[in-house]
Formats: structure tokens, sequence, C-alpha cells
């Protein structure tokens, strides 16, 4: 019989799939890094908890292009600092990315709040421009003029934080109790350079992160850099806590609800 692609892969296929993806090469990425200071209750609003605020009410956005072979790729994240049992890191609010390929296991294995979107990373010998898009919209650009080498950093973790979760088939909530992740990400730079510039974020219903104003620029920098990752689950959270931060995720919250209408397939 002719093989039936739905159907079930044998164990072998199932390991040589997964030994191909350990052992992917260092995958490097050009990127525009912005870190500024919002206002602190701005930031502390956009926290579920056990998620709490740092010292500093910083934000941050990526926006970054990979030169895949046949598989060109941008990627992009605003996130929050923030804090849980004694880890600093960043939770992201919004990550666009190009290809459903990229937005796929990040959302379903990690949780982390991935939507399609545009990405812009341009440079015309010193002038910078990166931006990230959605519905038509550039929410964030980053514009400037490159001031000069930096001094390359040591290897290091950053620590991400998401929330995983399934939305209830009833619609009354989560299937399970949601988890909170800590993703943890090697990061190895090759190049780094300072931009001279600044922050323009415009607005958008479905990516309102002008709400997290730019009081002061922090350092705008491009580089290019190579991360691996890894998650665990660090606890399991309130699904009452988070039932009202879960519209970060979606364009319009009353999706989660919709289903085929009643007879349809």
């Amino acid at each position: 019989m002719t093989r039936v692609r739905y159907g079930a892969r044998t164990e072998a296929e199932i390991g040589a799939a997964r030994a191909a993806s350990s052992k992917l090469p260092d995958i490097w990425s050009t990127g525009v890094v912005a870190v500024w200071e919002s206002d602190p209750d701005a930031v502390a609003a956009v926290l579920p908890p056990p998620l709490k605020p740092t010292h500093r009410p910083l934000v941050r956005a990526n926006i970054s292009k990979v030169d895949l072979p046949g598989y060109p790729l941008g990627a992009g994240s605003v996130a929050v600092a923030a804090e849980h049992d004694g880890v600093e890191g960043w939770y992201p609010l919004v990550m666009p990315m190009t290809h459903e390929r990229a937005l796929i296991g990040g959302r379903e294995v990690f949780g982390e709040p991935k939507k399609l979107g545009e990405v812009e990373v341009e440079r015309d010998g010193l002038v910078v421009r990166a931006s990230l898009a959605r519905h038509g919209i550039a929410f964030v650009e980053v514009r400037g003029a490159v001031s000069g080498a930096l001094p390359l950093p040591e290897p290091v973790q950053k620590t991400d934080f998401y929330f995983k979760f399934l939305p209830a088939v009833d619609g009354s909530g989560f299937d399970a109790d949601p988890v909170l992740v800590h993703c943890v990400r090697n990061e190895k730079v090759r190049k780094l350079e300072g931009i001279t510039g600044d922050v323009v974020l415009r607005e958008s219903m479905y990516d309102p992160v002008a709400d997290l104003p730019v009081r002061a620029v922090v350092e705008i920098t491009i580089g290019e850099k190579t991360t691996d990752q890894r998650g665990r689950v660090a606890e399991r959270v309130s699904a009452q806590a988070l039932l009202p931060y879960i519209h970060q995720r979606y364009d319009d919250p009353q999706q989660i609800l919709d289903g085929p209408p009643e007879g349809s397939v």
C-alpha cells in the first residue's frame, strides 16, 4: 500500500527527527536591540502573578533577521523586565515571526506569545532602521546611526518567562492549571556596535506596546549573535490569577471561545 502520510510514524523516523534537531549548527542572526526605561506602574500592570517587577522598569525590543538557506526568517519580541523566585529575566508580551514554522514550536512547546508579523532590519552604511509590524502598523520602530564598535560580551545566560496553557473546551477557563516556564538561552555574540538613535512606538489595538512609553533610552545596539535554549516548568500557577491576562496572547480574546457551528465539519 502507498504510504499514508497522515499515518503514524515509526520509532526510527521519530528518533531520526530528534537526532537531526539536536545536531543543528550555530545559527547566527543580525539584529537590533533597544532597551528603554518606562513607566513603573505600566510595567507592573502587564506582569501576571507570580512574576514581579525588577528594580528598574525596563522594556526591551529585539528585532532580528536570520539568513537561513532558502528560508530567511524575521523574528522579534517586545518584553518587560521581570523577576520570579530570585531569578531576573524578561517577560515577552509579543513575538512577531515571519514564518509559521518558527511560530508553532515556540507557542506549543514553551508557551511563547508568538504571532505572524512583519520584521524589518535595514542598514545603509551607518544608518539603521528596524521595525516590528502587524496589521499594517509598525508598532515599534528603532532608527539611528551606528556610533562605533563595542567590546564583545562574554557568553551569557538569559532567562525569559512564559505561561503555557490551553483554553478550556467549554470556554470556562483552562483545561488544566497553567504552568510558568523558565526558558534559559545561552547567547554568544561575534559582532556588536552601538547606535545613537531613538525608539518610536505607534498606537495599535492589536499590539499596544505604546502603553509602555519611552522615558529614557538605555541602549541601542546592532550585532550578530547565536543562541540555544532549553525550558523547564518552574511551577503551576493559579488559573484564576492568570485569566485576566490571557488577552495578551490574542488579537481578539473572544476567539478562544469560537468554535465551528453545531453540525459543521
